[in-house]
């Protein structure tokens, strides 16, 4: 066993620095579509630079490899599955999930990668389902870190399960725009927030989550841990964000990504999509449209914000 957890360790960290966020606009005619958009257009991996898809691919095929070599850890199925997504290949992700599920069907961790890899698909019931159960297997058993697939800067993991089990499922809430539901998820979510990072994106969330319930002195209230020297690694755009919603930056700002280290089509959609869910709690309804429509020219379509600006495109047409 301790040979199998420094083969795995040795794996993750000769994987550090892959991503799947190098890509271009570009769809070649033969490109499977890897997901519909809730607005029903055709959603197709991105075309990356051949180092990038050589990099992952042979990541994935490392993974592929432990697991068949050990097809009874659950480590090496999660990141099996991990590794698909990184590629996009979501759906491919969610059978290998899935097929874990029947060799270890309590598995919380699991369920917590399925229902992320669900939202990326625009399958809300399917991740609120398994997210829902996660929460369930989870609860009182001790909080562990989460490695990273895609280090921050300082290849310091950040997460932990329970956090990204309840910050998922309030998302898919959020989402289908079942408000309060996904205000109980993210008050959760904020016990297992025990970093700066983890505070702003949680609190960022609760905040939009209070907004869009009208409740705006509730909403205020969320914010008061901010502080100014936050020690903010890698979600740097949700502290920009809540920096907003204090007055301390313009909207306009934050549809401009300056930072040289920051991956611009992710970035936008996260800025941008706090941008325009303001405009829309400001009673803006045309201004939070048009910064909506600017998210989604974006190239990154599996950035939460930009799947917020399709799931609130759709909302405002069919009002």
């Amino acid at each position: 066993m301790r040979f199998l957890y420094s083969f795995f360790v040795m794996i993750m960290l000769a994987s550090c620095g892959s991503s799947a966020e190098d890509e271009t606009a570009d769809v070649p005619a033969n490109r499977a579509v890897a997901a519909t958009s809730f607005l029903g257009k055709p959603l197709y991996a991105p075309t990356l630079s051949p180092e990038k898809q050589q990099k992952l691919e042979a990541d994935l095929k490392a993974a592929m490899e432990l697991h068949e070599r050990f097809p009874d850890s659950l480590e090496f199925i999660i990141w099996h599955g991990r590794r698909l997504a990184y590629l996009s290949r979501y759906k491919e992700a969610i059978e290998v999930y899935t097929k874990g599920l029947t060799k270890f069907p309590d598995s919380y961790r699991l369920r917590r990668h399925r229902g992320h890899r669900y939202i990326s698909i625009r399958k809300l019931d399917q991740a609120i389902k398994d997210l829902s159960e996660a929460g369930k297997l989870a609860n009182k058993l001790p909080v562990e870190i989460e490695p990273d697939g895609i280090p921050n800067k300082l290849n310091q993991p950040l997460s932990n399960t329970h956090f990204n089990i309840w910050y998922h499922l309030g998302l898919a809430y959020f989402l289908k725009g079942e408000f309060k539901r996904a205000e109980y998820a993210y008050t959760v979510c904020n016990i297992y927030s025990v970093n700066d990072d983890l505070r702003c994106a949680t609190g960022d969330w609760l905040y939009m989550t209070l907004r869009r319930q009208g409740r705006h002195e509730d909403a205020i209230i969320a914010l008061d841990f901010m502080h100014t020297n936050m020690n903010i690694i890698e979600n740097d755009s949700y502290f920009k964000r809540l920096q907003m919603y204090q007055g301390d930056i313009a909207p306009e700002e934050l549809l401009e990504v300056t930072d040289p280290e920051a991956d611009k089509a992710v970035s936008m959609a996260t800025q941008g999509y706090g941008v325009g869910n303001w405009y829309l709690c400001e009673g803006d309804t045309t201004k939070a449209l048009e910064v909506f429509k600017e998210v989604l020219t974006g190239s990154h379509w599996a950035a939460f914000g930009y799947i917020a600006a399709e799931a609130d495109l759709k909302r405002l047409r069919n009002e």
